[in-house]
């Protein structure tokens, strides 16, 4: 039996051979994320093999525990470490009993997917998403399509960091062959293009470029491949279709080829970021915007569920109004999404960073970038005399800004949140204005999401995957405003605690 997880050891050394590294704060609000280290990184590791172990153990622990079928899907993403780590959490999950069907290389969706498919009530997907290159992680659920929230990962956390395993014979380990045929097919069932659409497919040299391309081929599409070689040094960007980079290069290849439109998926394959064929990026929560009225028109009076990172337009917009759709602004987060559009009964649910949820009859419920992707193809497919740029430009005017992210150590983060939040709660209680505005509504649900008279507002959250804070801002009026907002409003804001890194990019 492992002794308990240490929260740090000096690697090179023969007891980060011997015993587990586990650093708690590694066990975030909705899954799991700890810096393992490459070979030209000198920031200490947060997590070993013995440690990845130790999870499997805590893992199959609390499912017992929970009293659900001990059977799991495993997965993992393409990175040099990945397989590694899901073979050491395979073995942590065989010691408590658990019969673990590996999925191979997969995408998360993939894996949340075989839950359904396999009749599997329980998932662990090694992947630590869009984070750089070194990070690693597990997504992990136990109750189809849900994913754990703050609740699990607190019990699981406390297991695994007491040593408090509970062993249990019978574990077996079952491996599943080519299930990303299996996924492919489900996809694109029913889904046949009728217009020839011209589709820029970016991945980022992640684990996407197996899947994505394929899917987009076999509806239709005629695709053109922009970085879609599984590289896991990452050799051009990080897969993140939210971050500048990999939106600069989607948007060149668009004007390059006269595309109609361009999808970036990130490292794990649940977000899609979006470029029209203009080569104008539209933020997830404006694709979702237009998902919803259309949808909403297919089917009325339609509940929707967005971030709050999300545009305020849902709640404004006369096409949702028309069609008697309602808009729920929840919690960031999948695990949160996901949870809220099930309780709500929602048809489908959005966030900024590029997450999409489509319930029944649409969806099984959880986050698919690929899906996402084939939907907005759908959109057009739907509107053959229109454009993606039409659509955009359909829209209320709105002006957004990036989703910033100033660095904050993991241990002080909330702290400070829940300082901003006291600030803006009193601010408002006062008759208090932010650039001459008064303040309307003080949404709390995550952070402070502060929206003013005119409909502009500003969101200071905590990230709940890394160490760093989430600022969004949002003008009705123009981009001179939206940018006054940050630079007047949330940056000395937050530059009053010193705990705050420097934010310098320009928005």
């Amino acid at each position: 039996m492992l002794p308990s997880p240490r929260a740090s050891l000096a690697p090179n050394t023969a007891e980060f051979e011997t015993l587990p590294l586990v650093k708690p704060t590694g066990f975030r609000e909705y899954d799991a994320r700890w810096w393992f280290g490459i070979p030209s990184s000198d920031k200490a590791p947060e997590l070993n093999l013995l440690g990845v172990q130790a999870l499997g153990l805590g893992l199959g622990t609390l499912i017992r525990e929970m009293g659900v079928e001990r059977k799991i899907v495993v997965g993992h993403d393409f990175r040099s470490y990945s397989l590694s780590i899901k073979q050491a959490l395979t073995l942590g999950l065989i010691q408590t009993g658990m019969e673990v069907h590996d999925i191979g290389l997969a995408l998360s969706p993939v894996a949340y997917f075989a839950q359904f498919a396999l009749d599997i009530p329980c998932v662990a997907m090694v992947t630590a998403s869009h984070n750089e290159n070194g990070w690693t992680g597990v997504k992990m659920g136990a109750n189809k399509p849900l994913t754990f929230g703050p609740e699990e990962m607190g019990k699981l956390r406390d297991i695994v960091a007491a040593g408090a395993f509970k062993p249990h014979a019978g574990g077996n380990y079952i491996r599943i062959e080519n299930f990303r045929e299996r996924y492919l097919e489900e996809v694109t069932k029913g889904v046949k293009l009728a217009r020839p659409l011209k589709v820029i497919a970016a991945t980022g040299n992640g684990t996407a470029g197996a899947f994505g391309p394929e899917a987009l081929r076999r509806i239709g599409a005629e695709v053109i491949p922009l970085h879609t070689e599984l590289d896991w040094n990452f050799p051009n960007y990080n897969a993140n279709p939210e971050d500048a980079e990999m939106l600069h290069d989607m948007m060149a290849a668009v004007k390059r080829h006269g595309a109609d439109i361009a999808l970036g998926f990130d490292g794990d394959g649940d977000r899609c970021g979006v470029v029209d064929d203009e080569g104008e990026e539209i933020f997830a929560d404006k694709i979702g915007l237009i998902l919803a009225r259309d949808l909403s028109a297919q089917y009325p009076s339609a509940t929707f569920v967005a971030d709050v990172k999300s545009t305020g337009l849902y709640a404004v917009d006369p096409v949702l109004r028309a069609n008697g759709a309602k808009v729920d602004y929840y919690k960031t987060g999948h695990s949160y999404i996901k949870r809220r559009t099930t309780e709500l009964g929602a048809l489908a649910g959005f966030e900024k960073s590029g997450h999409f949820f489509f319930r029944p009859p649409l969806g099984r419920g959880y986050d698919d970038g690929i899906v996402a992707g084939i939907a907005a193809l759908k959109v057009l497919d739907r509107n053959p005399g229109e454009k993606l740029s039409d659509l955009r430009k359909a829209l209320p005017k709105s002006y957004t800004s990036l989703t910033m992210s100033p660095h904050c150590d993991d241990e002080k983060k909330y702290g400070i949140v829940e300082q901003v939040v006291q600030q803006y709660q009193e601010l408002a209680k006062s008759g208090g204005r932010i650039l001459g505005r008064p303040i309307r509504d003080v949404n709390t649900v995550n952070g402070a999401r502060v929206t003013l008279e005119d409909g502009a507002w500003v969101l200071v959250r905590a990230s709940s995957n890394k160490p760093e804070l989430v600022v969004v801002v949002e003008s009705m009026t123009s981009d001179a405003d939206m940018k006054a907002l940050f630079r007047d409003e949330v940056k000395p804001r937050l530059a009053r605690f010193p705990e705050v890194g420097a934010y310098n990019q320009e928005i």
